[in-house]
């Protein structure tokens, strides 16, 4: 089976898809990582490099395409996996936007910028989400913020992180029967 899960910055979308991959047994895939591994070798931000004028996702597209051509059994966690892998089961992480930028905040990454306080973040968040918006809608005519383009959503805005992976993991248990 192979398990898509994207949704909005911040909404915890890589910490759990790992935990799911590990319960399932499953490879797991992130197409952040990638992306920052990218940027990072560039010299960049993954802000920076998110708005550089050139096609930045092509690599990670073409790589997601190989991947669901594969039947081998895996989660992978990317804004436009849903897109390249029409036979995954879709998950749709949600969040409030000041929830997201709180935890973003606490957890900052090096390949992103610093955070002085979590009003930047939110604006980054709208900043972020409205590149990755003309980008997607540019390049493939997807908003990859739409929830009606997956199966499943699930709003992780009060949920802890047990919560979120027990849900997916119905999810998953419904499909496998």
């Amino acid at each position: 089976m192979q398990i898509t899960i994207g949704g909005v910055p911040g909404a915890g979308k890589s910490t759990a898809a790992r935990l799911i991959a590990e319960k399932l047994g499953y490879d797991f895939y992130s197409m952040g990582k990638i992306r920052r591994k990218i940027a990072e070798e560039r010299g960049l931000t993954i802000d920076q490099f998110n708005s550089l004028p050139e096609n930045t996702d092509e690599m990670v597209d073409e790589y997601q395409r190989k991947l669901g051509k594969k039947g081998d059994n895996f989660v992978n966690e990317g804004r436009l996996s849903f897109y390249f892998m029409p036979q995954s089961v879709k998950i749709y992480f949600d969040c409030e936007l000041n929830v997201a930028a709180s935890r973003i905040f606490k957890d900052q990454r090096s390949s992103e910028r610093a955070y002085a306080a979590i009003e930047e973040v939110v604006d980054d968040l709208k900043k972020r989400m409205d590149n990755d918006r003309q980008r997607y809608g540019k390049y493939y005519n997807i908003d990859c913020y739409n929830p009606k383009n997956f199966d499943y959503v699930i709003d992780t805005t009060r949920l802890t992180l047990d919560e979120v992976v027990d849900k997916v993991l119905e999810i998953v248990k419904k499909h496998s029967n």
